[in-house]
């Protein structure tokens, strides 16, 4: 049993950047626009996370300076995502295409500016990143299962961002579901000139799926910065921002769906990272996670080609 919630603390871990930018997408998507710099938004706000604690102002409290790196983090990605909902709404650029662009700004703009601020291509290690703080519920020492549940297996409790992301994941359930703002925001994806002829106000409802989007994205590019990892290195995200907009798509657009898919893709991670003890190349572990995107992917169509075919067949 114990064995079991240490993997399930490790899935959770591991899926909660995939799971935060998922969400982000899936606001997007469900607006009517897709958002593929899922990726380029996750690396600028751990990028950005990191820098603003290393160039913090003079007089800063250290109890407030993760936060001051997440405020940072979360004000980049919501730039970089205001920047392209501009070049789409208004330059009318093509989302996809503007998208991919941002994507390769974010890879090598945090490169350069890395080796400019901090001095080296590779990373921050040499500089000490602050996490944000972690959650303890004390008063269950007589309890070692539920300790380990509760307050992980260091018994510091679990990261703050990790407790987030499930709670996220009900406000904007609690947000499309039972607000005006949701209900406009997705009666613009599904039928924008209905939306249109009905009063809604279809640009301000595609800001905010993109901006929405892109603080979310935000929030699992903070979390590789100050809660998985405790620095920034190129690259970081590593593929996590199309695995998440892969989630939106095999989770079929529904928010329980989304959320399986990242917890699914996550697990893909752990099992990878599991796997790395054995004498296994490090290049086939690294396929693991896309590996099964594809399987996902390809999967519902699998099973319609096959009751199709047993259609024929009787």
């Amino acid at each position: 049993m114990i064995a079991a919630v240490l993997v399930l603390l490790a899935l959770l871990r591991a899926a909660t950047p995939i799971l935060y930018a998922a969400l982000g997408g899936l606001l997007s998507e469900l607006g009517g626009k897709i958002n593929v710099a899922l990726e380029g938004l996750m690396l600028v706000a751990a990028f950005s996370a990191v820098i603003a604690t290393i160039f913090a102002p003079p007089g800063l409290p250290l109890a407030l300076l993760p936060w001051w790196g997440c405020a940072a983090g979360l004000l980049a990605a919501l730039l970089l995502a205001a920047l392209l909902a501009v070049l789409h709404l208004e330059c009318r650029a093509d989302l996809v295409v503007a998208g991919i662009a941002l994507n390769l700004l974010a890879a090598g703009l945090t490169v350069f500016l890395l080796a400019e601020l901090a001095g080296d291509k590779g990373s921050t290690a040499r500089f000490a990143t602050p996490a944000l703080p972690a959650l303890h519920v004390g008063g269950l020492d007589g309890w070692p299962l539920l300790n380990l549940l509760i307050n992980g297996e260091a018994g510091r409790g679990h990261h703050v961002l990790v407790l987030g992301a499930p709670l996220l994941a009900f406000c904007l359930w609690l947000f499309l579901a039972h607000t005006r703002a949701g209900a406009w925001l997705r009666a613009a994806g599904e039928h924008p000139a209905a939306a249109h002829a009905a009063g809604i106000p279809l640009r301000r409802m595609h800001y905010l799926a993109l901006l929405g989007s892109g603080l979310l994205a935000g929030l699992g590019g903070v979390y590789l910065a100050m809660g998985y990892l405790t620095l920034f290195q190129a690259d970081m995200t590593a593929g996590r921002g199309y695995l998440a907009l892969a989630a939106i798509f095999v989770g079929r657009r529904s928010l329980p769906g989304v959320c399986a898919a990242a917890l699914l893709f996550g697990a893909a991670g752990v099992l990878a990272t599991r796997l790395g003890s054995l004498d296994l190349p490090p290049q086939l572990l690294a396929m693991l996670p896309p590996l099964t995107t594809i399987a996902a992917l390809a999967a519902p169509g699998w099973r319609r080609l096959d009751s199709s075919k047993r259609r024929k067949q009787a």
